[in-house]
């Protein structure tokens, strides 16, 4: 039954390719009607049967004619097969690097009596596929054929060789020798289909297509050059929409025979490890968004990002009922031990991750270095507190709030808790508060529009809008004017993706301005309780940054921080700090 179900996939993949070829071929015989057209002109001429003005008339007027759509046939034909197709940002893995991954890999394509893999990268996603990797930009020039006892050349043959195996890094630390095996079986089957000549040819195809629209969407070029394009990313849209079902069809189909092959191989582990791929996602996210995003955003980048996907799950697994068992698979052998330097892999990941997700640059610098888990709490969370918290009393300095509510009151030495609770907590309209402007904003950044969204879709004072507006206008002030990380003295090699437009998979979209001042108000909180509570920063692997007093997290801060943001009220706050023995009213070192 599984033969069957394979040779009716791979059947069906073959009629959606050969359709996809016929499509080529009709746009191919349309390019070629003109000139056709002319030939019988010309021919009829030379015979005496097509003669007289009309058709004098009529070969001057189909000659031009099928000269400029050959000329532009013949334009488009070449935009579409030099265009460089898009690849995926991965990092490759050398065989000399991971001899028993490929080794794995290799007798699992036997097992399946389909051809092994050309290579295996690592993509920072929860994610496995086959990528095609033969077009001449993708790798370096081809070998020449040449006979070593003659010397002569023989005549360049295309072959079809073997797709690259594109791994998710996650998975290699997750999850076990034998569940990476059962997952990739499935992946590893799609080789052979792809292996068939007409479905490789229909693939070469769409992707020059979609390779020669990329092209034709480049700007930054000539008048003249600008009208050629358009008309090439014209006939590459028309061709795309007309083979975009069959294309499709295609794919499913492959896929289809390629899990159908799967079926016999690890089928009963397959079923366990699909459950281990839904949690490394769950996991890969959280680790991204709650621990990965604050260190970028700092110019430090997490070095071992994949060793801490364990780590978030295992503590998952540990407050998680559901998640309860899969931590004792962490006896068994890793996948990552198949690797020969798993530490220098998942560096080169997690600097592919921050590149991808945060678009930072390719190379460590001052502002832009590698950072531990050990030494995250210290040089990512403390100092984002206090980065965070010398801004906010930047913006209040420099809209003339005083440092205490009564301006006839000494005020104190250095910044305290206590100015900001007086000043949101205060009501607007007394005089003992000054009114609270936003600072002169850059171009692109609206201030009005910033107070007028928050006014209109959340709850709070006016005042507090008016700060948050300020601390955007700060906030983006500081990114204008950062020095920009100078490039290298020796150019690295080019990458095979355009990194033109990074970050490609933004993780969030950017914080709003009631977001940055719940995260000011926030960080100002937890300095006052380091510095006179003598609490530490933290870090959770579920939940990101964390203040840590007495060695417990503190789970219950941001309630209180919410009602003096949205509702002016302190109380719920004060009681908080009083009952974590945190005094307000004492000076704060900041950054």
């Amino acid at each position: 039954m599984t033969g069957i179900g394979v040779e009716a996939g791979a059947q069906a993949a073959r009629s959606r390719a050969l359709a996809v070829l016929r499509i080529r071929s009709r746009a191919l015989a349309v390019a070629l009607l003109p000139a056709a057209v002319a030939v019988v002109l010309y021919a009829g001429d030379s015979t005496g049967h097509l003669v007289g003005p009309g058709w004098h008339a009529a070969r001057w007027t189909v000659t031009p004619l099928a000269a400029l759509v050959l000329l532009a046939a013949a334009g488009i034909g070449l935009v579409v097969a030099r265009a460089r197709p898009a690849v995926s940002p991965t990092v490759a893995i050398a065989e000399e690097s991971a001899p028993d991954l490929y080794r794995m890999v290799r007798d699992l394509a036997d097992r399946l009596d389909v051809p092994a893999p050309s290579a295996i990268a690592l993509t920072p996603d929860c994610d496995s596929w086959l990528e095609d990797r033969t077009h001449p930009a993708h790798g370096p020039p081809p070998q020449s054929d040449r006979d070593e006892l003659t010397g002569a050349h023989g005549a360049h043959r295309r072959t079809t060789a073997a797709p690259v195996l594109v791994i998710g890094s996650p998975f290699l630390w997750w999850m076990r020798v034998g569940e990476l095996r059962a997952v990739l079986a499935p992946v590893v089957a799609g080789t052979g289909p792809s292996a068939h000549p007409d479905i490789a040819a229909a693939r070469r195809f769409v992707r020059g297509l979609d390779a020669a629209v990329a092209v034709s969407s480049t700007s930054g070029r000539c008048p003249l050059t600008r009208g050629v394009c358009a008309g090439v990313g014209w006939v590459a849209r028309l061709l795309l929409r007309s083979c975009r079902e069959h294309a499709a069809l295609m794919e499913r189909g492959v896929a289809a025979a390629a899990a159908e092959r799967a079926q016999a191989v690890d089928y009963g582990l397959r079923i366990v490890a699909q459950e281990q791929v839904g949690l490394a996602y769950a996991g890969w996210d959280r680790l991204l968004t709650r621990v990965a995003l604050p260190a970028w955003r700092m110019g430090r980048w997490p070095s071992r990002l994949d060793a801490g996907v364990v780590a978030a799950l295992t503590e998952l697994s540990r407050r998680d009922r559901l998640a309860e068992g899969f931590a004792s698979r962490l006896g068994e052998r890793p996948a990552c031990d198949l690797l020969e330097e798993p530490g220098a892999i998942d560096e080169a990941a997690s600097l592919l991750a921050a590149r991808l997700f945060h678009g930072g640059p390719a190379e460590t610098g001052p502002d832009w270095a590698p950072v531990t888990w050990q030494e995250y709490p210290e040089e990512v969370v403390d100092r984002k507190w206090r980065l965070d918290a010398a801004r906010l009393h930047r913006v209040l300095d420099a809209q003339g709030v005083h440092h205490t509510p009564d301006p006839t009151t000494p005020a104190t030495a250095g910044p305290t808790l206590s100015r900001v609770l007086d000043y949101l907590a205060t009501p607007p309209n007394t005089a003992a508060a000054p009114a609270l402007a936003p600072a002169p904003a850059p171009a692109d950044v609206d201030v009005d529009a910033e107070i007028e969204a928050d006014g209109e879709s959340e709850p709070g004072s006016e005042r507090t809008h008016t700060l948050a507006a300020a601390l955007t206008t700060e906030l983006a002030r500081e990114e204008s004017t950062a020095p920009e990380a100078k490039a290298p003295d020796t150019q690295p090699p080019p990458l095979p993706w355009d990194d033109a437009t990074l970050p490609l998979f933004p993780l969030q979209p950017p914080r709003t301005a009631r977001e940055l001042l719940t995260d000011h108000v926030t960080a100002m909180v937890c300095c006052a309780a380091m510095d006179t509570a003598g609490a530490t920063p933290g870090l959770d692997w579920l939940d990101g940054p964390t203040l840590l007093i007495n060695g417990e997290r503190t789970p219950d801060l941001a309630p209180g921080v919410l009602s003096l943001i949205e509702d002016g009220d302190p109380v719920p706050l004060r009681h908080w700090l009083t009952q974590a023995g945190i005094r307000p009213e004492k000076p704060l070192r900041l950054v």
